[in-house]
Parts: C-alpha cells; sequence; structure tokens
C-alpha cells in the first residue's frame, strides 16, 4: 500500500475514535508497527494529527463516533477481481421471486450487477446497494431504519422493534471481518449486534469473503461456524480452510473469473 494511501486511512481512523492505536493502525493497513509509527511522526509534523503514546489523535477530536473498521470506499479498491466473481456465484443461488437480505459491504455490493436482471424482494442496510438495485434493477427494495455511518455506508438501528423483525428471508448474504475456526468475525459492537438481528430473519447464512480474511481474526464473535450454511471465496483458499469447513458441514463454493467450483462437505 503506498504512503498517501496509508496516511488517508490514518487521518479517516482518527475521524472515527478518540484515540487510535498503533495495532488497530496496522490490522487497518496490513503494515508493520514500524511503517505506521513513521507515518504518524509524518502526519504529525505536517500538524494533519497529534502522535500520542502508542498510538495517534485528531487535532479536533470527533464529534461523531463511526465504526470500527476500514472505510468503504478504501475496501472497494481491493481485491476487485474476486469480489466480481464471489458476487456472481451468490446470484446464481437466486431465482426470481426470492426474498434476500443483502448485508452492506464491498463483496456483496459486488452483487448489484448480476442483480439488474432478477426480480427478488431485496432487504438490505447500504445505501449504496439500495440505491444502485432502484436506479438499475426490477427488484423490490426495503431498507432498514437506522443512523447512516457514513465511512461504511451503513445503515444500522440500536433498537429492537425496528423494521427488520418484519422481514423473513430465503437466505442472507453478508461479508465478514474475518472467519475462522472460532466463527464469524466482526470489528464492531454495533455492527455485531444489527447483523446478528438480520441473521435471525433468514433460513440460510451465505458468506462472501475472500481468501484473504481466512488469515484476519477480531476480538469479537458474530456467530459460530455452525450457524453459515455456504461460504463464497476465491481460489486462493487453502486446503486447510477448505477442510475446516468442510468439518463444520459448511458448502465451500470456489468462484473464480473462469469458473465456480464446490467443495466440502455438502458439494
Amino acid at each position: 500500500m503506498h504512503e498517501k494511501e496509508r496516511h488517508r486511512i490514518i487521518l479517516s481512523a482518527i475521524q472515527d475514535r478518540p484515540v487510535v492505536t498503533v495495532v488497530d493502525l496496522c490490522s487497518l493497513t496490513g503494515v508493520s508497527e514500524a511503517t505506521i509509527r513513521r507515518d504518524i511522526s509524518t502526519l504529525h509534523m505536517q500538524k494533519k494529527l497529534r502522535r500520542v503514546r502508542g498510538g495517534a489523535e485528531a487535532i479536533t477530536p470527533p464529534q461523531f463516533v463511526g465504526l470500527a473498521g476500514r472505510p468503504f470506499s478504501v475496501n472497494e479498491t481491493l481485491r476487485i477481481n474476486e469480489k466480481r466473481a464471489i458476487a456472481r456465484a451468490a446470484i446464481e443461488m437466486c431465482e426470481d421471486g426470492d426474498s434476500i437480505i443483502i448485508n452492506g459491504g464491498t463483496t456483496t455490493f459486488q452483487m448489484v450487477h448480476p442483480l439488474a436482471n432478477r426480480r427478488l424482494q431485496v432487504f438490505t442496510n447500504s445505501f449504496p446497494i439500495a440505491e444502485h438495485l432502484l436506479k438499475h434493477s426490477k427488484n423490490t427494495v426495503m431498507l432498514s431504519g437506522g443512523t447512516i455511518y457514513r465511512e461504511q455506508n451503513i445503515i444500522l438501528s440500536p433498537f429492537d422493534n425496528d423494521v427488520t423483525r418484519n422481514f423473513y428471508a430465503k437466505r442472507m448474504f453478508m461479508g465478514a471481518q474475518g472467519l475462522g475456526p472460532i466463527g464469524l468475525m466482526e470489528a464492531d459492537p454495533l455492527l455485531i449486534q444489527a447483523e446478528q438481528k438480520l441473521i435471525g430473519q433468514a433460513d440460510e447464512l451465505v458468506v462472501l469473503v475472500d481468501s484473504s480474511k481466512f488469515s484476519q481474526r477480531s476480538s469479537l464473535v458474530l456467530c459460530p461456524l455452525d450457524r453459515i450454511s455456504t461460504v463464497i471465496t476465491d481460489d486462493g483458499v487453502s486446503d486447510k480452510t477448505a477442510a475446516m469447513l468442510a468439518a463444520a458441514d459448511v458448502k465451500l463454493i470456489v468462484a473464480n473469473s473462469g469458473s465456480i467450483q464446490e467443495k466440502g462437505a455438502a458439494s
């Protein structure tokens, strides 16, 4: 990742939280602590942030606290070919007339293009997904209510009695911060709370993650592996990961630009 891109991520992160640690920034950018410390020093000298022990803070503390994790605008540029292939494989699971939930994210956002030729009932908490489908498809679209988090382009509600409880779906499609033996992981407690409500409204949970997500971890577990019906990923997935999913009776679909393969217990 180039220096300018790292600086943009760092400056975005400190607008979300009062203080961001070096460890947090390493997770967001994928570079070493030494590199992050140099970036913080540079931005401190440029008076774009304030260096503090173990991390950095904004010159003017944010009035609105956002969600943990990389911004949508950054994530949508990463591993784009893999995300498109994964999204195409996800749409092949849908038939006209289905009711589905699409959770906000940059991999699930790629579903909007093949959805242009479908007629489904789509519930989403993603502002860009809803906007695109309304403009470029004949799908019926329902948005969740709540606060729009600009960095992630997602709408979240802290209330139990919101419209989420009134929508039933055959399948829910979602991405994740990470996926491992312990289950599906996310980076923010508010995301966990909102997404658990959505998962409860769907018969099947289909997880769309590129192969890099199997090596990423978070301190927050969204759901165990046995709640997941299907995982769709790219051909970078390891045999060890495939075996882990098969042991949990999770179907694995491997998508690439040329073909789609099924592996695992349910294939």
